[in-house]
C-alpha cells in the first residue's frame, strides 16, 4: 500500500491585511510548485504578496526539518486567507450623513498554507472549458462559406 504524501503547514494569524486582498494572492498560488510561487510572489507588486511569501518560506522551512523531503518536488496543495477579528472592535467611529456615526473595521487575516509533496496540488483552469470543434462555429470555416 503507497504511503499518503507529507504535508507541511504554516501560518500567520491575525495578519494586518483585509481577508479579500490576501485571498486574491491566495487563489493566484494554489496548486503552484514551491519555487515558481515564490517567484511569482517577488515580482507581484501587491502588499499581500510579502504577507503570503513569508508564510510559503516558513512551510518550506518546516518541511526541511525533514531529510526525505525533496524541496523542489513540493506543491502548494492549499493556500488561503480567512478572516480574523476585528482589530479593537469598535473603537473609532467615522462620521457619516445626517449626525449618524458608522465604526471603522480594520480587518485581519489568518492566513495558510499547506505543502505538499508531488503533483498533489489542484491548478484551477481560468476561463470556460474549450468546445469540442475547438471553434465557436463548429467546422472552423468563415461563415457563409460551403464545405
Amino acid at each position: 500500500m503507497a504511503e499518503p504524501a507529507k504535508t507541511f503547514r504554516a501560518s500567520h494569524r491575525f495578519a494586518r491585511i483585509a481577508p479579500r486582498k490576501a485571498h486574491r494572492m491566495a487563489l493566484m498560488v494554489r496548486g503552484m510548485p514551491v519555487n515558481a510561487a515564490i517567484a511569482a510572489l517577488d515580482h507581484d507588486p501587491h502588499r499581500a504578496a510579502t504577507f503570503l511569501k513569508k508564510v510559503l518560506e516558513s512551510a518550506l522551512a518546516n518541511a526541511g526539518n525533514d531529510v526525505d523531503v525533496d524541496l523542489n518536488a513540493l506543491v502548494i496543495s492549499d493556500a488561503r486567507a480567512d478572516m480574523g477579528p476585528l482589530l479593537g472592535g469598535r473603537v473609532r467611529w467615522s462620521p457619516r450623513a445626517m449626525g449618524r456615526a458608522t465604526p471603522i473595521h480594520k480587518r485581519t487575516s489568518h492566513i495558510r498554507v499547506v505543502l505538499t509533496e508531488g503533483a498533489g496540488g489542484r491548478r484551477r483552469r481560468k476561463g470556460p472549458a474549450p468546445a469540442e470543434g475547438g471553434t465557436k462555429g463548429g467546422s472552423g470555416a468563415p461563415e457563409g462559406t460551403a464545405e
